[in-house]
């Protein structure tokens, strides 16, 4: 069985979630890829979008977790993620990038970034 890869990329909320107080009253900027796994043989034979996986859903499922939830880590916030994408859309394996470009480092840096992958 083939394993196709479908990808969501450079999706950019600002959200409140962080170690420090100041984060996450003020929130900052947080840029979130993901990519899911799965066969896409049915979808490209037939052109439908019912039988692959609709990309807007995807975005949605992000944005919710990553608005309305609240997290100090952004492990955690991209284990949540993964958790959500296996569950709602069946796929096989996920993997999650999440940045926060303006960590508070103490220093000049391009921010952090946490790359996970999770299967069922």
């Amino acid at each position: 069985m083939p394993r196709d890869k479908l990808r969501v990329q450079g999706m950019i909320f600002h959200a409140y979630h962080g170690l420090y107080e100041d984060e996450r009253e003020n929130g900052q900027r947080f840029e979130i890829d993901v990519e899911l796994e799965f066969d896409a043989h049915r979808a490209a034979q037939s052109d439908r979008i019912r039988d692959t996986i609709d990309v807007r859903q995807v975005y949605n499922l992000v944005k919710d977790i990553v608005l309305r939830e609240r997290f100090y880590l952004i492990e955690t916030m991209s284990q949540r993620i993964a958790a959500a994408l296996l569950d709602k859309f069946g796929v096989p394996k996920v993997k999650i990038k999440v940045r926060k470009p303006f960590a508070p480092l103490g220093g000049l840096a391009n921010g952090t970034e946490i790359e996970i992958i999770r299967e069922k």
